[in-house]
């Protein structure tokens, strides 16, 4: 059982100081929105950032994907350094790194460097992000106070992915693409002094190596994996350019479960998906994240590219979407007392994929701003924000204190991941139905087969949650399954 805030951490060797769990939870949601705000928030700076670097639009992509690749590849080493030494340790690590290269980034002055930059951003969020949601659960103690908290910790973190169109927008109109960067450097500071202050430290278990092998490998497998799909956009599915590294990803990820099976002190338990509560919610919040993520950035790219929306008002527009992704993540644990975490996650899901639905229904080259990006954006992220808070409880719930940073890790890691891999996919598509063309009415088919994609995959997810999810609040992971 997680600790409350009258028990000593495990391991620290201090005493836990007195500190208001508001403090606690602030801080750590103001750490989780920073990690999501930086997955969305240069979408609206691409075009800035292609003109001053010259970036290709593979180099583009790769902007977004150097962060959110190294984010899901690395946040399972992040998660367990957290349970190993320290959650508050890795977390002020995690934090410096991010806010150093995104300093570096900001002042990037070629492509390589931006995409240099982006990429230790992500490896600093993947540290971060792990311990935002353990320090958060460490000081509320297990119940409605802790799945409210989980709730304003998921509405935080939507509502920096919600936000960062509208943030980047208006840094990039006002200012310029590089203080989509910079302006991480204050932010990350203050938010590095509160943790300093406010947060206590904690400890999992006993100290252990950490399974750097483990972390690389399904890193690179990743990598190679979204690079792979993404080479289908110019090679097709069946050149070699585009095989081989499908074959070389597949084949690291199959290396590094091996690996996980076989080390005495692995980054990922393979015992832990075991416990269904785990596998399956990590299972779904992959796929919406698959959905989720994407969403932000072919609105943007629909609103700018399209619809000739200026980066501010592409930004602007999809604020109210940015409202309503928070107003379900706090609805969600009401609903959660009332019809149970499973029917919230189905019913938020539904909704999500009804909204995807009305988007490739509604988009056109002439598109209005009600028909066309309001109401199809409102349902897509009211249902992802009541699907994404019961599955962060769900995932959680099941954890033995010692694993907890681990298993907040894999639920980021699976968000994460999904939205990496469907970044690459859905582009994929859409540029496989707009033929090649760059005119509004060819970018809008592609665009559309993309939300339509979407909304496929979300009801598989519905699939998954009937099939699989226990109804009930699985048992703990025991001790005895950190290793298969």
């Amino acid at each position: 059982m997680a600790q409350t805030p009258t028990q000593a951490p495990i391991s620290t060797g201090t005493s836990r100081r007195s500190i208001p769990t508001w403090a606690v939870v602030l801080t750590a949601c103001a750490g989780q929105f920073l990690v999501v705000l930086d997955v969305s928030v240069v979408n609206t700076a691409l075009p800035s950032m292609r003109s001053d670097l010259g970036l290709s639009a593979l180099g583009l992509q790769w902007v977004v994907n150097a962060y959110s690749i190294a984010f899901a590849g690395f946040m399972l080493l992040g998660g367990r350094a957290g349970d190993l030494f320290g959650r508050k340790r890795m977390f002020l690590v995690g934090l410096a790194l991010f806010t150093a290269a995104s300093l570096a980034g900001g002042l990037a002055q070629e492509s390589w460097q931006l995409l240099a930059a982006r990429a230790v951003q992500g490896l600093g969020a993947a540290v971060l992000a792990p311990s935002t949601l353990t320090l958060l659960t460490s000081a509320v103690p297990e119940g409605p106070a802790r799945i409210r908290a989980i709730g304003t910790w998921t509405a935080v973190g939507a509502g920096g992915g919600a936000a960062g169109g509208l943030v980047g927008g208006l840094l990039t109109d006002l200012l310029s693409w590089r203080w989509v960067l910079l302006i991480n450097v204050p932010v990350g500071v203050l938010v590095l002094v509160a943790a300093v202050f406010w947060l206590s430290e904690s400890r999992g278990g006993e100290r252990r190596r950490l399974d750097l092998p483990g972390a690389v490998l399904v890193t690179a497998g990743l990598a190679t994996l979204a690079y792979g799909i993404v080479q289908t956009e110019a090679e097709g599915w069946t050149a070699p350019a585009t095989l081989v590294p499908l074959a070389a990803g597949l084949l690291l990820i199959a290396v590094f479960l091996l690996v996980e099976a076989r080390t005495k002190t692995p980054l990922m338990p393979l015992g832990l998906f075991r416990v269904r509560s785990v596998a399956a919610a990590n299972a779904v919040m992959m796929v919406c994240g698959a959905a989720s993520f994407a969403m932000w950035f072919f609105m943007t790219v629909y609103a700018q590219n399209v619809l000739g929306y200026s980066a501010i008002e592409a930004g602007l527009a999809l604020v109210p979407s940015s409202l309503t992704v928070m107003l379900g993540s706090k609805l969600a644990p009401r609903l959660m007392r009332v019809i149970g975490a499973k029917n919230v996650t189905i019913l938020g899901i539904l909704i999500a994929a009804s909204g995807y639905g009305l988007q490739q229904a509604t988009i056109a080259p002439d598109g209005g701003y009600l028909s066309s990006i309001l109401f199809p954006g409102i349902l897509m992220m009211l249902g992802a924000g009541l699907a994404m808070t019961p599955l962060a409880s769900l995932a959680t719930s099941g954890a033995a204190p010692s694993e907890a940073g681990l298993v907040s890790g894999l639920i980021n890691t699976s968000r994460t991941m999904g939205g990496a891999l469907g970044l690459s996919i859905l582009s994929t598509i859409a540029a496989a139905h707009s033929g090649g063309g760059s005119d509004p009415a060819a970018l809008t088919d592609g665009y559309a087969a993309a939300f339509r994609t979407s909304g496929l995959i979300l009801l598989g997810g519905v699939v998954l949650v009937l099939l699989w999810m226990p109804s009930e609040r699985a048992p703990k992971v025991p001790a005895a399954r950190k290793s298969a």
